[in-house]
């Protein structure tokens, strides 16, 4: 009805005939507003003098129903059943209690304002389990920061993309990601494929933790805090061990109680709706999985879009809850991060798992590389064990009997990084060009005329047999000259 306004639209329409005079006659004809209703408005109106008076109060009634006790508690408990049964289910059910107790049956209306009155807790707890009320009804403690690098928050996510592996196979990629609680501001990532491991998490961090060599990211140092999943790869005993030796408390959330990495979560649906879109193969919610496009990027293209994206973008753009630039935020304060007591204790963070290598005159040969530092002059025919990053193959760190030595240098791999996916594909471009190379060569050298200059020259005639050809296998008398 058109008199059920707000109050403010009450208030306007009211002001027309108190400031104006127009009359309330007129404004019932207009607005199609009974008059009776108009003079009430405006008795009310001038009896408080502000709008409140005009606010449309609630029935007394409302809610409220005259029904025996233990007929609303059988209503509830059929309510409260699974799967839930229809009002109408309940409403029958009831009017046939109630007959067989002597009472009236209730009609249903009142079946339904009792079911809608049952607690949404109590009602979630019932029909959807103890997981739903958690997320939907306990209290979540989000705890903010006060400064960066306080707090750190790592998690994985599957990328809703796919890509070309290095196979030529398409591909879900995960990333890892490292997020500053206090300015938002990412402060490292891995992007991969395959299932998360304690691997990935510890290149992240590596990243994370060092300087980067991008000017426009100065996020970096050791966090007091890193608040991670339950999963397997978070709660391992290398991570453990590395947050030990760096002096990082490490918490994990409560199994399947995600709540509390939020921020996070935000991040990868800012990264969903921001960056993946305009991407080929990627895949929109609803396809069931299948990309709007064919994916044509490999795993190195996605790192690198997701950097710029990071670096240029998310850091540098305004935050909606803070109000500020993360990478500003971060910096603000000039402040000195914390960062690892040895330049060493940051390589435990590395990806990969330790190698053992002996210690050659030449240096140390690894993923066929000759790798050389002065240091290791002398430990030749020692035993030693190495550790390197993918991302930069062009140096690894070499430890002898758990104390840090060196780091040993590639020099045809000095001049810049590459990765190790980027050397292993050199090397198979090598080897499939020398294939095509010898492929070519003896191609050539079948295409040349048979050599016959030493073969034994064909007989002219054939062997008096009578006119048919001699049987090799036939057996003939030997004749000696003798005879």
């Amino acid at each position: 009805m058109k008199h059920r306004l707000s109050a403010e639209d009450r208030a306007a329409l009211l002001r027309q005939h108190l400031d104006d005079g127009v009359p309330l006659a007129r404004i019932s004809s207009q607005a199609d507003i009974p008059l009776r209703t108009l003079q009430r408005w405006t008795a009310e109106f001038r009896a408080c003098g502000s709008v409140e008076a005009l606010v449309r109060q609630p029935r007394s009634d409302r809610g409220s129903h005259s029904l025996p006790p233990e007929i609303v508690g059988a209503i509830e408990g059929l309510a409260l059943r699974r799967p839930a049964p229809t009002i109408a289910f309940i409403h029958r059910r009831i009017g046939d209690v109630a007959l067989d107790r002597g009472l009236p049956a209730p009609g249903y209306s009142t079946v339904r304002a009792v079911v809608a009155a049952i607690d949404p807790g109590l009602r979630t707890i019932a029909l959807e389990g103890d997981a739903a009320y958690r997320d939907r009804f306990e209290l979540v403690y989000r705890r903010t920061a006060s400064r960066a690098n306080e707090q750190w928050q790592c998690d994985h996510t599957e990328l809703d993309i796919e890509i070309v592996d290095a196979g030529g196979a398409r591909a879900r990629p995960w990333l890892t990601v490292v997020l500053d609680d206090y300015s938002r501001a990412v402060a490292g990532y891995t992007v991969f494929t395959g299932a998360p491991t304690a691997l990935q998490t510890a290149l992240a961090l590596h990243q994370a933790v060092q300087r980067k060599k991008h000017p426009a990211w100065p996020v970096m140092g050791l966090p007091d805090l890193l608040y991670s999943d339950h999963g397997a790869d978070f709660t391992s005993t290398h991570l453990d061990r590395v947050c030990l030796d760096t002096h990082i408390r490490l918490i994990h959330s409560l199994p399947g109680v995600p709540q509390g990495r939020g921020k996070i979560e935000r991040f990868y649906r800012t990264l969903t709706d921001g960056l993946l879109p305009h991407l080929p193969g990627f895949i929109p919610h609803g396809t069931r999985g299948i990309p709007v496009t064919a994916p044509t990027m490999t795993l190195e293209q996605l790192d690198t879009a997701l950097e710029r994206f990071i670096v240029d973008e998310y850091n540098q753009r305004t935050h909606s809850e803070t109000g500020e630039i993360p990478t500003a935020r971060w910096q603000a304060g000039g402040w000195i991060p914390r960062m690892p007591a040895r330049p060493e204790d940051l390589d435990l963070l590395l990806l990969t798992v330790a190698h053992q290598r002996i210690v050659h005159r030449d240096g140390i040969q690894f993923n066929g590389l000759r790798y050389l530092d002065l240091t290791l002059s002398a430990f030749v025919g020692e035993s030693v064990t190495i550790r390197y990053s993918p991302r930069d193959m062009a140096e690894i760190r070499v430890w002898h009997q758990d104390t840090f030595l060196c780091r040993a240098i590639a020099p045809e791999l000095a001049a810049g990084s590459v990765t190790f996916k980027q050397l292993k594909a050199a090397r198979s471009a090598r080897r499939n060009e020398l294939k095509k190379q010898l492929r070519t060569k003896l191609s050539l050298a079948d295409a040349l005329p048979a050599d016959d200059r030493y073969a034994a020259p064909a007989s002219a005639e054939p062997a008096e047999t009578g006119g048919r050809p001699a049987d090799p296998k036939r057996h003939r008398l030997r004749t000696y000259a003798e005879d």
